[in-house]
């Protein structure tokens, strides 16, 4: 069976990187008459090299500094490098640089081709040589061959074959091939239009499938195609996967809303984001530390866009360190799990480093404390089972489903990994409506639970003399939450923890309530007596502020307290009426208005025998709270016994 990778050139500007390339395939990759007439590569270049059961997609890339934007984007999806070495130059910057950026993507293979070596004396060569070594040391390439070839006289040329070929099978053994069962995706890092034909984008497939007729979508641009077909290096194909270069013509966008950093992908699988949490490594010649705050070029994918890097854990980062971070786009971009990313300066333009992603759909992280950055070093897991965890750790409060594992933690198979999930008690399964149940990790529900608890004991401290909440003010502060029966599931969730009581007058922590001096106790059974002997003439607040001997600016917490505790009822603002008060007038009213024609107002005071000063407000509490049904001046019994 064939297997397909993608080959990726890098080296210095004019070290022969696409006559070496044309060597080996027959293909002149440069195809713009800017690079004919110039003789270096600025644009991407494509060629087949088939070493009997593998074949190589080549992306020869541009080796002038100008144009290491463009290296960045053939580089996305290689799965191994030919760095070439010109034996009458040596080593050069672009050297470095490209060998940095191969580090920083991750590759587990490849090969170096010293190039022009009919150009120099073999003492030379030997040392350009021991130069290369003692580069390429500590890096994937610290062991691979160096291969001496001519493609004036042909020196060498077979000998590459066979090393390229070697270092394919060792590629096809990565764990990168196990993404031909992922989710399709493609970064776009070329766009066109042909008569007849409409869209065509190309670029290198890493990961999944796609076939003639598909329904696929662009991100960030969110917008769904049609695959009207597919070519692999000219051939007509029905399908491409992934380690294949592609042309896919599209319909249902028209080329001028494509470019180049945009990506094509299975429906559902890239969620467009401008905000990364990464792993973000510094390369070891930086020129200064890199502080907190810095802007920077984020080359993504095939995406170039700008970013502010807030590290997690220090202030800045020297060279050669390693730490977490968070990358604020100044643009949404898409990203996977364990993505390699590179990083440059914004002026002057020099290669910082780079990383990987660890959520591709971040929330802020502030200061973040040791429970998150444990569960950032657990995205960095090779258990896929502490993987996911973590993954859905950090989705936070958002609909989370199985599916999403694929991009959040590299997972594709994810219906063992939830269950496992499910079966260790990670993953908690709220329902919010009978069509709908949010899925979240625990320790999520125990922060949003410690929250809602310590705003409740604040508001304890704030009214020391009420022993419960009001749900609703309590509620105002987690509107942020959006969804009120998230809300009340984390009440229940509580509630059934024996952490907080929950009743029909309001909320508490347990053990908290009123801490009352013995005078307040006493004031507090004197002003609820003074209400069970006035009947419905009760006196208002303030009138019993005014008439306490004792302590009267802890008269109305007092009383409301009583209410709070249903001692009292609140009929109006400031009148209140002693429980069982309220219970004998709604007793005697009921007997007069069952099965009668209604009572006016008048006729209800005279038999409640007071004043309209109450009369009043207590039939508007009873039309209020639905004991009474008014229509006009009369009002009828709303509920039966």
């Amino acid at each position: 069976m064939t297997v397909d990778l993608i080959l990726g050139t890098a080296g210095h500007i004019d070290h022969g990187k696409t006559s070496l390339v044309r060597a080996l395939t027959g293909v002149d990759t440069d195809r713009l008459p800017e690079e004919k007439r110039r003789g270096i590569t600025i644009e991407l270049g494509f060629a087949e090299l088939q070493l009997d059961d593998f074949r190589l997609g080549i992306v020869d890339v541009p080796g002038h500094e100008r144009f290491v934007r463009n290296m960045l984007a053939g580089a996305t999806g290689m799965d191994l490098a030919l760095l070439v070495v010109a034996a009458d130059d040596s080593i050069k910057p672009q050297t470095r640089e490209h060998l940095d950026i191969l580090r920083l993507l991750n590759l587990e293979a490849g090969v170096v081709a010293l190039t022009k070596c009919d150009l120099a004396e073999p003492a030379w060569l030997d040392l350009v040589e021991e130069e290369i070594r003692e580069l390429v040391a500590d890096t994937f390439l610290a062991g691979a061959p160096i291969v001496r070839t001519s493609v004036a006289s042909g020196l060498g040329i077979d000998s590459l074959r066979d090393r390229l070929r070697e270092a394919a099978a060792r590629a096809a053994e990565s764990r990168r091939m196990s993404r031909l069962a992922a989710p399709f995706r493609m970064a776009i890092d070329r766009t066109f239009t042909i008569a007849g034909h409409g869209t065509i984008v190309t670029g290198s497939v890493s990961s999944g499938s796609a076939h003639v007729g598909d329904e696929l979508w662009i991100e960030p641009l969110s917008r769904q195609v049609r695959v009207r077909g597919l070519q692999n290096h000219d051939r007509t194909v029905d399908q491409v996967h992934r380690g294949q270069r592609a042309a896919i013509n599209l319909a249902g966008v028209h080329h001028g809303e494509v470019d180049r950093g945009q990506e094509l992908a299975s429906p559902g699988h890239l969620v467009p984001s401008r905000l990364l949490t990464v792993q973000l490594s510094l390369i070891g010649q930086i020129p200064r530390p890199l502080k907190n705050r810095t802007r920077l070029r984020v080359h993504l994918g095939t995406a170039e866009l700008l970013a502010t890097v807030n590290l997690l854990d220090r202030d800045e980062m020297a060279r050669g360190e390693s730490a977490p971070a968070q990358l604020f786009l100044n643009q949404p971009a898409v990203a996977v799990w364990s993505q390699p990313f590179v990083v440059r300066s914004e002026s002057p333009v020099l290669t910082l480093g780079g990383g990987v992603v660890l959520d591709p759909n971040a929330e802020r992280l502030r200061k973040p404390d040791a429970e998150r950055l444990n569960r950032l070093a657990d995205l960095r897991s090779p258990d896929v089972q502490q993987r996911a965890s973590a993954a859905l750790y950090f989705s936070g409060l958002r609909d989370w489903r199985p599916g999403d594992l694929a991009r959040t933690a590299g997972i594709d198979q994810p219906g063992e990994i939830t269950d496992h999930l499910r079966a260790c008690g990670d993953l908690c399964e709220i329902p919010l409506s009978p069509t709908r149940t949010i899925r979240v990790h625990q320790q999520v529900i125990q922060r949003l639970s410690d929250r809602i608890e310590a705003v409740l004991r604040k508001m304890h401290q704030q009214n020391p003399l009420r022993s419960t909440l009001d749900r609703h003010q309590v509620a105002a502060a987690f509107q942020y939450l959006g969804d009120a029966a998230l809300f009340d599931a984390i009440l229940d969730h509580l509630r059934r923890a024996g952490r907080i009581r929950v009743t029909d007058r309001g909320l508490a922590v347990t053990g908290e309530g009123p801490k009352l001096s013995p005078n307040e106790r006493k004031l507090l059974g004197e002003l609820i007596e003074i209400y069970r002997q006035a009947g419905i003439q009760a006196p208002t607040v303030d009138e019993c502020r005014k008439q306490s001997a004792r302590n009267p600016q802890a008269v109305p917490q007092l009383i409301a307290l009583a209410a709070a505790d249903g001692e009292l009822v609140e009929v109006a603002a400031g009148y209140y009426l002693h429980a069982e008060v309220d219970r004998q007038l709604k007793e005697t009213l009921r007997e007069r208005l069952s099965g009668s024609a209604g009572m006016t107002l008048s006729e209800i005071r005279e038999l409640l025998n007071t004043t309209r000063k109450y009369a009043v407000p207590y039939c508007e509490y009873l039309d209020r709270t639905g004991f009474t049904r008014r229509e006009g001046d009369v009002r009828f019994l709303a509920k039966l016994p």
